[in-house]
């Protein structure tokens, strides 16, 4: 059995001096699988990669936040609540939330441990078609990640937009907004005081239809651009930077099919609609078909950013995680 999913590197051919094809020697192992990685050096890259991109996107996570829950904050577009959000709270303000959302890089390790293990079983079942092992990889990973960060994310969206405006879902006092500490508490301890432990997972089923899907279309359009951009490009092109471009585009792609789900798991979670068929019928009273744009921008924005950040992390960590036995089949 074929431990690899070789590229058309290796099946491209060089025109020799006697004008016949030729197959070049460089190495193309295009999908590093699970067996041929050294695990523990894969976790802790994967941990120490995970911590730096949520630093580097989570800014446009409050301000796509902002933006889907804005009835108080009056913003044009995710330029104009940029600017806003700057100028009237200052570039800390971008960082609300921060600290406690940085914990979701558990649930990241757990994501990627969990793709990585549902593609090697499909593979071992004989499975070989990329499309369909990212679709069932990303849709299972997806649900053990939301299982471990939805307490998180219901706590850091809180925080996220707590005091500005107005803005106050659970009617915390003012005195509270002076410290993250007890902030933070504080908006724990009303959670469970009205919704007991369930309410950390207030969304949690809406953040499912939400997320699983478009982690499940992520991965399954990421190997499609892939091989279409390999295809369409000269055979010296690096295959990271194939990959790099390919993240970005399934990223794009999938946030515009995901972006009203996106919208009611925001409400849900934030202005504590009771069910995911209120918060829709309410959404789409409010909103219409704008529920299809709002915050659509900085979705796509953060979704670029962050996968090309997660791409060229993930697919450089696999690299030099690799077993010495595989290294010299890999292409960078």
């Amino acid at each position: 059995m074929s431990l690899y999913n070789c590229s058309r590197y290796v099946a491209s051919k060089n025109v020799g001096a006697s004008g016949k094809m030729e197959p070049l020697e460089a190495p193309g192992v295009i999908t590093i699988e699970w067996e041929m990685l050294d695990k523990p050096r894969f976790v802790t890259f994967s941990v120490f990669n995970s911590l730096i991109l949520r630093c580097l996107v989570y800014p446009l996570t409050v301000v796509k936040t902002r933006l889907q829950v804005q009835s108080a904050y009056n913003y044009n577009g995710t330029c104009d609540a940029l600017s806003k959000i700057l100028k009237v709270e200052g570039f800390k303000s971008l960082y609300r939330g921060f600290w406690i959302n940085s914990m979701q890089i558990f649930s990241g390790i757990g994501y990627i441990i969990t793709y990585e293990k549902v593609r090697d079983s499909l593979h071992q079942r004989g499975v070989s078609d990329l499309r369909v092992k990212g679709l069932i990889g990303g849709g299972v990973s997806s649900l053990v990640g939301q299982t471990l960060i939805t307490p998180f994310d219901v706590v850091s969206q809180h925080i996220m937009v707590l005091g500005r405006n107005g803005i106050n879902p659970l009617n915390l006092p003012a005195d509270v907004l002076q410290s993250r500490l007890r902030t933070f508490s504080r908006v724990c301890s009303e959670v469970y005081r009205r919704d007991g432990p369930i309410g950390f997972y207030r969304g949690y089923f809406a953040s499912l239809i939400a997320y699983v899907p478009g982690s499940a279309f992520w991965w399954a359009f990421y190997p499609v651009y892939q091989e279409a951009l390999i295809s369409l490009s000269p055979p010296w092109t690096p295959l990271l930077a194939v990959q790099c471009m390919a993240g970005p585009l399934s990223g794009v792609t999938t946030c515009v099919f995901t972006n009203p789900a996106d919208i009611v798991r925001a409400r849900i979670q934030v202005q504590r609609l009771d069910s995911w068929t209120r918060a829709l019928r309410y959404v789409w009273r409010t909103e219409g078909l704008r529920i299809f744009t709002i915050g659509l921008s900085a979705r796509m924005l953060q979704s670029s950013i962050s996968s090309f950040l997660l791409v060229s992390g993930y697919e450089s960590l696999k690299r030099l995680s690799v077993s010495e036995e595989y290294k010299h089949r890999i292409r960078w």
